[in-house]
């Protein structure tokens, strides 16, 4: 009886498996979601649509009015530098006109990331 209290206590103390990623990466994207948006339909508006942002030149959609900053950015969009950009935009890209404090949590960035990198539709 004593083993069956202490194996129902820890499975009910045992941490919860986190969410898939991709589920929580379109959860946080809802931060992004009043600016940018993803999918096949997805165009630039207030932001820059975000459809394979990993791999694309900084400021280098035709269809969006970019920062003088982000324009001269001269890189190319990783998951380290989209990364860094979320955590602090105007540290990762000085004079940007992103207006977005940063995301502190590691693990929203990561499930962002793991969102944004599914994000392939509609991109030219």
């Amino acid at each position: 009886m004593r083993a069956l209290v202490v194996v129902l206590l820890l499975a009910c103390t045992a941490p919860v498996q986190a969410a898939d990623p991709l589920a929580a990466g379109k959860l946080a994207f809802k931060r992004c979601a009043n600016c940018h948006q993803v999918g096949p339909a997805a165009r630039s508006s207030f932001g820059p649509q975000l459809n394979g942002i990993v791999g694309r030149r900084a400021g280098a959609l035709p269809d969006y009015a970019y920062s003088p900053a982000m324009k001269r950015a001269g890189f190319v969009w990783t998951e380290q530098k989209l990364a860094a950009f979320l955590r602090d935009p105007d540290a990762a890209v000085p004079g940007n006109k992103m207006r977005f404090w940063g995301m502190g949590n590691e693990r929203q960035v990561a499930d962002l990331l793991a969102y944004l990198r599914s994000a392939k539709g509609g991109n030219p």
